[in-house]
């Protein structure tokens, strides 16, 4: 009984698990951002089961993501992240992320599917991108 109760206590605190996104949702895949005035890239993979994988110089983060299916009636995506493993090196803007950071972006898809931006709120002002599909590759 006494593991039952440990058991569900860790469940509880751990939070709820990630939400995968829909089958075919324009955010699974491969995308890179090119950041030229820092001469460096992002690459970010999305994944099915809800969890992404990034590499930005020397770091390399996981995350679990939520991204509803459909946007907004103004056209963005909200996406909540909350990164659970990091290899404490700098990225390509000289910061180490910590573990357990959470964020909280809207993304804007190009009509494509090939591009996208990712902004702080439902408005193009303050956005960051284009992210650009890789294609040939799975996440």
């Amino acid at each position: 009984m006494r593991a039952l109760v440990g058991l569900f206590s860790l469940l509880l605190l751990s939070g709820p698990a990630a939400a995968a996104p829909a089958a075919g949702h324009p955010i699974l895949g491969i995308w890179r951002l090119t950041l030229p005035q820092l001469g460096c890239s992002e690459t970010y993979r999305f994944r099915a089961d809800g969890t992404s994988l990034v590499t930005s110089a020397e770091e390399i983060s996981e995350s679990e993501y939520q991204i509803p299916d459909k946007p907004s009636a103004k056209g963005f995506y909200r996406m909540e992240d909350r990164i659970t493993k990091d290899n404490g090196k700098k990225d390509c803007a000289g910061v180490i992320m910590k573990v357990g950071t959470r964020a909280t972006n809207f993304i804007r898809f190009h009509p494509s599917n090939t591009l996208f931006l990712m902004c702080a709120d439902e408005s193009m002002e303050t956005c960051i991108g284009p992210f650009e599909r890789i294609e040939g590759e799975e996440a």
